[in-house]
């Protein structure tokens, strides 16, 4: 499978993250690594805002949930566009924590 679509595979559900991720470790890729990172923070935010909205009020939750969504689509358009572009506000301090993913 080549770079660009491991980086589109990583997009879809966890279980296409986890695929990509095992497939990156043998045949590395600029892009996938990127979009790896990029997709696990996406996942983090989601949960966190799962967790916080049961916690507190649901509009939150939903708030977040909407944000992600809206994260993640531009992550996926970068993928398809096969071109390393950082979600906004956050894509870059995902690569920077999320540094050893490769």
């Amino acid at each position: 499978m080549d770079d660009k679509t491991k980086s589109i595979v990583a997009h879809i559900t966890l279980i296409g993250w986890i695929i990509a991720l095992v497939m990156n470790q043998t045949d590395k890729g600029a892009n996938t690594s990127f979009y790896l990172r990029q997709n696990l923070g996406l996942w983090l935010i989601a949960i966190a805002g799962t967790v916080l909205g049961m916690l507190t009020l649901s509009i939150i939750s939903t708030i977040i949930s909407v944000a992600v969504l809206v994260l993640w689509v531009i992550s996926l358009l970068g993928a398809l566009s096969g071109e390393q572009k950082p979600t906004p506000v956050v894509g870059e301090m995902f690569q920077s924590w999320f540094k050893s993913i490769s």
